[in-house]
């Protein structure tokens, strides 16, 4: 499941309701991304997102998580629209037979979310506004599994 909001969430509610009915999975690995003041520089984060193209763009890399991590499941939730420091970002959950699946398939989306996904991100803060780019430790980051693919 891939979903966009507006709104707060709470990321144990949501590993909460991911984790229910799940007899034959053995291990869920999650990760939850949260919005930094970066020392007072940012007082609001701001996460734009093409609807509909966004999901879509998101949907293939995480059928392509699932295949290759061999997944039971997925779910990941991103924040759009205007966010405080201390909010949730993006809630990103996986379920596979063993944990070392589901640990690398996380790993993966989050690799790909931070530096791939059509995403523009801009920090407000007493300076002014900028518009955030992947750094060249995210570029890094993806690249690692350009070079393990199976």
């Amino acid at each position: 499941m891939i979903s966009l909001t507006d709104q707060p969430f709470e990321p144990g509610a949501l590993l909460t309701a991911f984790s229910q009915g799940r007899d034959e999975t053995g291990a869920i690995a999650t990760f939850t991304g949260l919005a930094r003041a970066e020392r007072g520089a940012t007082t609001t984060l701001e996460l734009e997102a093409y609807p509909g193209f966004t999901e879509a763009a998101i949907g293939k890399i995480a059928s392509e998580a699932k295949a290759r991590f061999a997944l039971d499941d997925f779910q990941i939730v991103h924040r759009v629209g205007a966010i405080a420091p201390g909010e949730p970002i993006v809630f990103v959950a996986t379920a596979a037979t063993h944990r070392r699946a589901a640990f690398e398939a996380c790993d993966f989306l989050m690799d790909y979310l931070k530096s791939r996904a059509p995403f523009w991100k801009k920090e407000t803060g007493p300076d002014g506004s900028r518009w955030i780019e992947p750094r060249d430790q995210d570029h890094a980051d993806i690249a690692r599994w350009e070079s393990t693919k199976p």
